[in-house]
This record gives structure tokens, sequence and C-alpha cells, in this order.
């Protein structure tokens, strides 16, 4: 079938609003992504919303394997004809979020390129990091608040920035206007790729209380820490400065000057390892 016939085969794909659809345009800003990823002619690639198929047909010739995850039946449908059936396709209809990809890339190690609806962002960003098998590395374009939140150094942090830095090196490959997309977005959007730790700073049965304790300290994060971090502790403000003193932090910051190798000194404290 040649790419007139394939092209004319599906109706013209309509973004849906439910599904925060905007297809990228601009073929700047898909080269930018594509450079980013890093790709070598071996690499298995999970894309995330491929939509119409823009940045796959970019993939594929420079990777072994695209496996694309689209939550649309309809584009999902007409995806690898649209490109003219290519070998190095895989299509799977499902929902990113909860995705099991564990047929389609077993042990392989892969990168996640993505261009991700706003709405979903962040659990799909989560459930990727927090994966058995995580990605080596992830280049996704999200909000640009996002983006600005998942890359800030100290003095700007916050819970978010912890916990995709907790897991990743965050790095802004670029913005993105409105205007790249069709329909244009109300929002700029920006490009990010994070590249993930080989093993994250505390095993995985000590992450849920360490990011209790964070989300305690952000949880006034205009109070100074002493402060926000007794209250969403429930331990005083006593207490708080105490354990603070003994991790070298000063209790008056406030929690977003913290880099992550200081939540990390205070978690120690907190559960009774300030000797390690």
């Amino acid at each position: 079938m040649t790419a007139i016939s394939s092209a004319l085969s599906f109706p013209t794909a309509r973004p849906r609003k439910y599904l925060g659809q905007h297809f990228l345009v601009d073929s700047r800003i898909l080269t930018r992504i594509v450079g980013a990823a890093q790709l070598a002619s071996e690499d298995l690639v999970v894309e995330i919303g491929p939509g119409k198929g823009a940045l796959t047909r970019r993939l594929l010739p420079q990777v072994a394997r695209v496996v694309a995850v689209e939550m649309d039946g309809d584009l999902a449908q007409s995806l690898a004809v649209r490109l003219d059936n290519p070998a190095n396709l895989s299509v799977i209809c499902a929902d990113a979020r909860t995705v099991d990809l564990s047929e389609m890339v077993g042990d392989r190690s892969y990168k996640v390129v993505a261009n991700l609806p706003y709405y979903a962002a962040n659990p799909i960003i989560r459930s990727f990091l927090e994966a058995n098998h995580p990605p080596s590395a992830m280049v996704v374009m999200v909000q640009r608040e996002v983006a600005e939140g998942m890359t800030a150094l100290p003095g700007k942090m916050s819970l978010l920035s912890v916990a995709v830095q907790f897991y990743a090196t965050a790095k802004k490959v670029c913005s993105v206007p409105p205007t790249a997309f069709r329909p244009s977005p109300k929002v700029t959007s920006a490009v990010v790729r994070l590249d993930l730790l080989a093993k994250p700073p505390l095993i995985e049965s000590e992450a849920p209380g360490f990011f209790n304790l964070v989300r305690a300290g952000f949880s006034s994060p205009r109070k100074q820490l002493h402060n926000s971090l007794g209250h969403g502790l429930g331990i005083g403000s006593t207490p708080a400065s105490q354990m603070l003193e003994i991790a070298g932090v000063d209790g008056s910051r406030r929690a977003g000057t913290l880099s992550l190798r200081e939540w990390l000194d205070v978690y120690r404290v907190w559960v009774g390892k300030d000797g390690c």
C-alpha cells in the first residue's frame, strides 16, 4: 500500500479534548526531541501518545524497535497503516498510566520519548520512575511549569523536584510555544530529558517514609522548615528544630531551599540513622 492510499484509508484524525490531544507539528521541535534522546540503532523506544505519528516517523529509522502506547482507539488502529506498516513498530492501545509493558519490553534496556498530555503527565512520569524495570532515559514534553519544577535547583525546589531528582537527573532541553501544536494549547510547553540513576539513594522500602517526610516539609512551604516539619509530622516545632540541627540544616530555612542530599540527611536523623 502506498503512502497516499494509506493516508486515505482512514478519516482525518481530530483532536479529542477529553484526551488532552494537541498534535505536535513543528519540525524543529521534533528534531530537538529526537536529538535529545541520543538514539542508537540498537535502542528500544517506548513512545507515549504517538497521535498521528509525526514523532514516530522520525524515531523508526533510527532505532531497532518502537513500542507506541496510544489511548485513542482510532489513532492506535490507524498508526501503523499511516506509517506504511513498518516492521519495527508495535502499537498498544492502552492508558500509559496503567499499562504493563513487560511483555513488549521484557528485560531489555529502553528509553521513553513522549509528548505527554498535560492532565496525565505527572502520573505517567511517576509510573516509569518507580517501575521495577525503569527506562534508562526519558525525553518528555510537559507543561512549562512542570518542567521548571522537575529541573529546579535548591532555592526553587518543590515536592515534584525532590520526587523526580530522587530517581533521575533532570535537564531542560527547550521551550515549546503553543504555535508548535494543532490545535494550539493555552500554555507554553517544554521538553525535559531525565537520565535515571543506576540506583536511587534509598532502598525501595524506605522511599515511602522519605517522601512522607518531604511532603510534611512542603505542607506549608512559606513557613520556616522547623514549623512546617513540626506541624506536618505532628511532633511540634521544638523536636523538629532539634532534628534539623543534628542533620546540619538551619531550621529557619524554607523547604524549597533544601537540596536532595539535605533531605536525605534529615530523613536519616528522623529514622535514627544519623550515625550512618
